[in-house]
């Protein structure tokens, strides 16, 4: 961390403002993933119909994420970030009061506007606060701290399923999810907007153009930024969002052996997260993403389709979760580094969201067909062909490693 020693004071606040929300919004979103199982206990709801209420989510940040990118070129990074995330807070709260399927479909849908909106405008914030030479580490290092929030989750899931009856403990998993907002919303008081934005302001180049991201000479970024997201985040929730349920039901762990397993792949995440974010600034974006695409499809594949022991599953884990994180972490940088400032939030909120609502239909189709080809079976399929798809489209981006934003 010796890059973090020589920032500044905005760049250490910005990075930990990004980097605490960025975890809350992990814990409060990753919480949904360990009560499947007891949302279908309880209210006798099928693999579908879960699959839609992790879906939905994912659906409505689509719309959440682009807009508050329109409304980050126009009215300024930090302001959207604070109202997103208290947004998001409140929803996840609300969740843990409803009381049958219809309330729980239309809260996770409330709760997905603001999700898709933390990461589109944060990391834009950090993209253009944080100088070239530390900007992939610094936004690489920040996507960590979704491993902190999701490792925080399978705690709080452990330890709450194994004191409190099942109709109350999915409850209380949500309602503790308020409570590291509030400590980010007071930290990111202490972040101002980048000069770059201001500079804009001031020059009144900064008008939000909703359709500028589809310009002649932005068109195929948009295109292939959005296709690439697709393949990035469709092969991760497509994994992760039924997970739990996987290990539980098709390879019969307990609550505390689900949790025990998660943790190895939590912890496995961290470090891909940690070692994309090397990678990215010292190898390229488009090497970064290249790798962890091919070490994550074979990782899954071995995960899901071969006959494992318990033992084998549990080392197994920790290159899961490597893999399948560590390709976020040039991810920010490299939209970023796309786009010009006047649509930055934009164009990396659509792109990214555009990438997470097709995504999204990915933990559906797979809630679907487990019903006939098998829980196993339809994450490898599903999987798998996100990740082709990102190797595909980065060969068609060029490498932005090393660039200064200077507009």
């Amino acid at each position: 961390m010796n890059w973090y020693k020589q920032l500044t004071r905005t760049e250490k606040n910005t990075f930990i403002a990004a980097f605490g929300g960025w975890a809350t919004d992990a814990f409060d979103f990753m919480v949904f993933t360990f009560v499947i199982s007891a949302i279908i206990q309880l209210w006798g709801i099928s693999n579908a119909e879960a699959g839609i209420l992790g879906t939905i989510t994912l659906l409505f940040s689509a719309i959440g994420g682009w807009a508050r990118g329109i409304l980050a070129d126009r009215y300024g990074r930090v302001r959207i970030l604070q109202i997103t995330i208290l947004w998001f807070s409140v929803c996840t709260v609300l969740i843990g009061f409803a009381q049958n399927f219809e309330q729980f479909f239309v809260l996770r849908a409330l709760q997905g506007l603001g999700f898709g909106g933390e990461w589109a405008v944060g990391s834009v914030l950090m993209g253009e606060i944080i100088r070239a030479e530390h900007r992939g580490k610094a936004v690489g290092t920040v996507q960590s701290g979704w491993a902190i929030g999701w490792g925080a989750a399978a705690l709080v899931y452990t330890l709450m399923f194994s004191i409190l009856p099942v109709e109350w403990a999915w409850r209380s998993l949500f309602w503790i999810g308020v409570l590291p907002a509030l400590l980010v919303l007071f930290i990111r008081r202490h972040v101002p907007e980048p000069e770059i934005f201001k500079k804009k302001v001031l020059e009144q180049k900064n008008v939000s153009n909703i359709w500028g991201i589809f310009a002649p000479g932005v068109i195929k970024t948009t295109l292939l930024t959005a296709l690439l997201c697709t393949g990035v985040q469709g092969g991760y929730y497509a994994i992760t969002t039924w997970l739990p349920t996987f290990l539980k039901t098709e390879r019969h762990l307990s609550i505390v052996g689900t949790g025990g397993y998660l943790l190895v792949i939590i912890a496995g995440s961290f470090c891909g997260y940690i070692a994309g974010a090397y990678f990215a600034d010292r190898f390229g974006r488009k090497a970064n993403l290249i790798l962890f695409s091919l070490l994550s499809g074979v990782c899954i594949y071995l995960y899901t389709a071969l006959p494992l022991s318990n033992t084998q599953m549990l080392i197994l884990g920790f290159p899961l979760g490597f893999a399948a994180s560590g390709i976020f972490s040039g991810i920010g940088a490299y939209l970023t580094e796309l786009y010009p400032s006047a649509i930055r939030a934009n164009g990396q909120g659509f792109s990214y969201n555009f990438g997470r609502g097709v995504g999204a239909l990915f933990p559906g189709l797979v809630g679907y067909l487990s019903q006939s080809m098998g829980l196993a079976g339809a994450i490898a399929a599903f999987a798998t062909g996100a990740y082709v798809l990102v190797l595909l489209t980065t060969f068609m981006l060029p490498e932005t490693k090393g660039k200064e934003l200077t507009e």
